[in-house]
């Protein structure tokens, strides 16, 4: 309740009796979000959402179709041509388990494996040639997540929150969505600062049942409780700050309080889906248990753009554990891809579907990502998986900027490496950079001697699939 009804209530009050205290001493005491930083030159895309497959899809049995393979499938690999598995042992050319057939105007060969997205095919722009340089997962994932194979350094959403800002104080610029399922291999690293300011890393909501922890004080605290808490907690923060400027990490907590404090009043707008339409929620694939996580991830994801969050980062696959619960199809393909892709064709498919028809897709970039490819040969492990493929893979864009419905680069004919328009890990990402207004060379930070960058001193951007 307000302290005193005789008067008109300050912001500060009113503040408090909506966010529950803290909202209010945060937004009058606290340092604002980042405003948004000027490009280097104007943008096709203003913000971004990235699809994370982590396991390795495989590019044979989804969007590379290789009749070859089928040709010659149970034929042994032998002389120059010997394909050796990541794991050693040998097996025989493996043809796809799933049907292909030609899709949109375009007339692009896909597998049966993904239905929904087939019928987007039209929107997408294809990179059949990505090149990876490790075929050990979490080296890979570093790799696609970083641009490194190592740890410690900033992933791509943290370097676009660093390079662009925020377009929305009351929101962060920077969201992460995991596979309610587990986190991915190397968990936070995948979205983590590095040696940026620690303001840039990613901040992780929940699923649908708890989308924020912790979002709301307990009901036994009041709100004069909780404000004099942070008051002094302000104090002696504010007054360590001066004591010491170079710490960022403190900074950053700061800047964290505040942002929690306004999220208490705008995140529960945002996270619940409660107002959408029920076609909507069709299209996303809500209405199937299988897909319901997902498409809720995929459908909030829409949500903060719309609110001005600049970058979504969404995980379709977890841990390593057992069972395994990602796209690295080792001992039995068709189960583990038929399985994940259920919980991703609607989703994504009605993502790109909802984008479009909002007109969000003129100016929204939509990255798919995975950390490499699978082997065109069976593997020991139980000869109906395949094993690890960072020689030629299949990732792909759509929206702002691009060529839609558009084929880049291709693999040899059996699918094993990248044979035409090589495209590496940094290429993609100089692409991606370039579509939201950002020089990759020019995106800097120093740190221990070195200009470092997001592509490291490699990357071009790949101008043939640009409009």
């Amino acid at each position: 309740m307000f302290l005193n009804r005789s008067r008109k209530p300050t912001r500060r009050e009113l503040l408090w009796e909506i966010g529950g205290g803290l909202a209010g001493l945060a937004l009058a005491q606290l340092e604002a979000h980042a405003a948004p930083i000027k490009p280097h030159f104007d943008p096709k895309a203003k913000r971004v959402i990235m699809i994370s497959l982590p396991g390795g899809i495989s590019h044979v049995d989804t969007f590379d179709y290789k009749p070859e393979l089928t040709k010659h499938h149970g034929e042994a690999t032998t002389g120059a041509n010997t394909i050796t598995p990541f794991f050693g042992k040998k097996g025989m050319l493996m043809r796809s388990p799933f049907s292909f057939k030609q899709y949109g105007q375009t007339g692009k060969w896909a597998s049966s494996l993904l239905p929904h997205l087939n019928q987007r095919v039209d929107d997408i722009t294809f990179l059949h040639s990505m090149v990876s340089r490790s075929n050990a997962h979490g080296p890979a994932i570093f790799q696609m997540s970083t641009g490194f194979i190592f740890q410690g350094f900033p992933s791509v959403g943290s370097w676009i929150s660093y390079g662009l800002g925020s377009e929305n104080e009351n929101l962060p610029s920077f969201v992460v969505l995991p596979d309610p399922r587990g986190l991915p291999p190397c968990g936070v690293a995948n979205w983590g600062n590095g040696f940026l300011p620690a303001a840039h890393q990613g901040v992780i909501f929940g699923g649908e049942e708890n989308p924020i922890a912790d979002l709301r004080p307990p009901e036994s605290v009041k709100a004069r409780e909780q404000a004099a808490t942070y008051d002094l907690l302000t104090e002696v923060n504010q007054e360590h700050l001066k004591q010491n400027p170079g710490e960022d990490a403190l900074a950053a907590r700061i800047k964290a309080y505040s942002l929690a404090a306004r999220m208490q009043v705008t995140a529960p707008e945002v996270t619940s889906i409660a107002g959408e339409s029920e076609a909507t929620k069709e299209m996303y694939g809500l209405n199937d248990p299988a897909s319901r996580a997902f498409g809720y991830n995929c459908l909030l994801s829409r949500r903060l753009i719309e609110r001005g969050v600049r970058c979504v980062q969404l995980f379709n696959g977890g841990h390593f554990g057992a069972p395994r619960v990602n796209w690295d199809a080792h001992e039995d393909l068709v189960a583990n891809h038929t399985k994940n892709a259920r919980t991703l064709d609607k989703p994504l498919a009605g993502l790109i579907q909802d984008l479009k028809q909002r007109g969000l897709l003129e100016d929204t970039l939509v990255v798919f990502t995975t950390e490499f490819g699978r082997l065109p040969i069976s593997e020991g492990l139980g000869e109906g998986g395949r094993d690890h493929n960072p020689e030629g893979f299949t990732s792909f864009l759509v929206g702002a900027g691009l060529k839609p419905g558009f084929s880049y680069g291709s693999t040899d004919e059996l699918g094993y490496k990248a044979a035409t328009h090589p495209t590496t890990i940094y290429d993609f990402h100089a692409t991606i950079l370039h579509l939201m207004g950002i020089d990759h060379t020019r995106l800097t930070y120093y740190h221990n001697g070195l200009r470092r960058r997001l592509t490291d001193v490699h990357g071009h951007v790949i101008q043939d699939i640009l409009s």
